[in-house]
Formats: structure tokens, sequence, C-alpha cells
């Protein structure tokens, strides 16, 4: 159990900053709207984004393909008082807009957090969530990046595997590689406006959270301490350089 809490702390400070970014920009476009958004997760798992959003008031739809995971997005949904709010829908990119139906005039906010590395056509899911979003709706995506990998691999000292990573067009270092693949900022911005999307936040996101070893984040003192050094990689006065070696990109782009 004490294991659990850990990693679920650590967890955390893995996602603070892209879901501060969130949380921020959900209660603007409310403000601006005057009404709670209508949000669809796409790949939402246990509802590390959604319920959060859905505490905040707004109206949540899941969909992930994993009944285990939608059980713990129920759980927690109940947990915190917001089952009422967060609709669970088995599916994915292939399937969701069956599965959603009429959204009456589409969703405010979609989100794709880890899931554009794993559908079979990164290109169809984008088009998918594009069609799916009300106008001047905004699509918050995070993916996997490339440099991270080449410099997580060779600080490892698996120097072929870096080099794999860094030259082949998926971003893997062969069959074993679990990711299915990584991306490059321009391919990821080209591929959005390519639907009509135009990107309005651009974020190099998890710079050290992920190299850090676990038991350097056990303590409360340990995980501030990263989490504030996230925030300087990532701040606007920042160093940009930095943000290209996070392990994730942070995209909200809008419909215009």
């Amino acid at each position: 159990m004490a294991d659990d809490r850990g990693r679920s702390r650590r967890g955390a400070t893995r996602t603070g900053v892209v879901q501060r970014v969130l949380d921020t920009h959900a209660q603007e476009r409310s403000a601006s709207l005057g009404r709670p958004l209508r949000v669809l997760d796409l790949g939402g798992g246990t509802g590390g984004t959604a319920v959060p959003l859905a505490v905040a008031g707004h109206s949540i739809t899941v969909v992930d393909p994993s009944p285990d995971a939608l059980f713990s997005l129920r759980r927690r949904a109940t947990e915190h008082g917001v089952e009422d709010r967060v609709r669970a829908l088995q599916g994915d990119a292939d399937t969701v807009r069956d599965l959603v139906g009429d959204t009456d005039g589409g969703f405010d906010l979609v989100c794709l957090h880890g899931t554009l590395e794993v559908v079979d056509d990164p290109a169809a899911a984008v088009g998918a969530v594009a069609a799916l979003l009300a106008p001047g709706g905004t699509f918050s995506l995070v993916v996997a990046q490339r440099l991270h990998a080449v410099l997580a691999r060779a600080m490892a000292g698996q120097l072929d595997r870096a080099r794999a990573v860094l030259t082949r067009p998926d971003g893997r270092w062969g069959d074993d590689d679990p990711s299915p693949r990584r991306f490059d900022e321009d391919a990821v911005l080209g591929l959005l406006r390519e639907h009509g999307l135009e990107p309005v936040h651009v974020q190099g996101v998890r710079v050290f959270a992920d190299l850090v070893p676990p038991a350097v984040q056990d303590s409360e003192a340990d995980r501030a301490a990263l989490a504030a050094l996230e925030e300087a990689a990532v701040s606007a006065d920042g160093h940009p350089l930095l943000g290209g070696l996070g392990s994730a990109l942070h995209v909200l782009a809008t419909t215009g």
C-alpha cells in the first residue's frame, strides 16, 4: 500500500504541469462561455485528468478500451462525489464518434494524453478529434518526445539504442521497445495544422521527472523540490532548450 501511494505521488509530479495548464485553460474557457465545459478524454484511463476537471464542475466523457481502467475511473469519480459528471465508455479512437453520438454542437475540450503513440493511425485519430470539437474548441495533446528517449538511453549506456531512437522515423530503438512511436515537435504541429487545428500552447514537460530515480522521490520534500524544478524548467522565462528534452510534449490547439 505504501508503494502504491508512492507511485501515485510520483505520478502526480510527472503530470502536475500539464494538469495545471489544463485546469487554467478550462477555467478561462468556462468563464468565457458562461457555463461548464463539455469535455472528452480519449484514452483517459483511470481518470487522472478527467476527475479533477469534473471536480471543477465540468461534464466529462471518458473513452478507453480497458474495462479495468474504466472501473477504476468510476470508483475514483464516486470517491470525489462527481460520478454524475463523469460518463465512462469502452472504446477507442476508431469507435469514438459512434460511441459519443450527438454531442449537441461538439466538445469544448478534447484530451488525448499518452494515446497518439499507440493508435494504429495517428493522422486518423487527430482527424477524429478535430471532427468532434465545437467551434472554438480546444484539443489538448500529450505525446512522447524523441530526444528525451535518446538522452535516457545514452545515460543508461545503451548507445546503439540511443542512435536508433534518434535516426529511425518512428523514434523506436527496435522491436523490443515498449513505445510504438515517439514524436518530434515539428511533426506534431504539422499534423495538427493539417486538420485545421492551430497550436496556441506548446510546452515540453517531464524534463527531469522520468530521469530522477524513484529513491530520490520518496519524501514529500523531495517531490516538492522536483515539482519546483519542473515548473522552473518549463516556465515562460526559463530555458527553451530544456522543453525539447522533456519526455513528453504538451500542445493546446484550437479550431480557430
